[in-house]
């Protein structure tokens, strides 16, 4: 790993994004255990459990990855666009908390100082911003004004339809 990168402060929005998916773990785990205990509670949730314990599966994957961000000096790490996604799909499960923290992230992922660092801590070069292709300066020199010549007498004016001469 790069020295001079592990004495950089990491992003603010980083540490954002390390915290608030933490919390998600933490309630996903919560709200999974809890959904999983009521369904024992009655014959139809019983089939529902493995249903029911994904909240609970995704809580310990947001709590790995929060630590993992979290660390010091930090580690190796994608942005988990996976993982947001999955907080947003945890609506299925009545979980509004966890919807918030996955559109938030996804966001976040999105900035610039977040790319950056991530593509850094990789060591992988940064995504460039795509600018539009520069079109080339005009390489012709401007062609010198025609010299009236007797050969050639200049055009006249096309003829309006009122002045159109007769016909023979």
């Amino acid at each position: 790993m790069n020295t001079q990168f592990t004495n950089q402060q990491k992003p603010t929005l980083v540490n954002v994004i390390a915290w608030m998916t933490l919390a998600s773990g933490i309630v996903n785990l919560f709200w999974g255990l809890g959904l999983a205990l009521t369904g024992l509670l009655s014959i139809i949730g019983i089939i529902c459990i493995p249903i029911m314990i994904l909240p609970t599966v995704l809580g310990v994957f947001e709590i790995i990855y929060a630590a993992k961000l979290m660390s010091n000096p930090p580690q190796t790490i994608q942005p988990s666009t996976t993982l947001a996604i999955l907080e947003i799909v945890s609506i299925l499960v009545g979980n509004v908390f966890s919807v918030v923290v996955g559109i938030l992230s996804l966001v976040f992922y999105n900035d610039l100082t977040v790319r950056d660092y991530f593509a850094r801590l990789n060591g992988t070069l940064a995504p460039a911003v795509p600018l539009p292709p520069a079109s080339p300066a005009p390489s012709v020199e401007p062609e010198p004004a025609p010299v009236p010549s007797e050969e050639f007498p200049p055009l006249e004016q096309p003829f309006s339809p009122e002045e159109e001469p007769p016909k023979e």
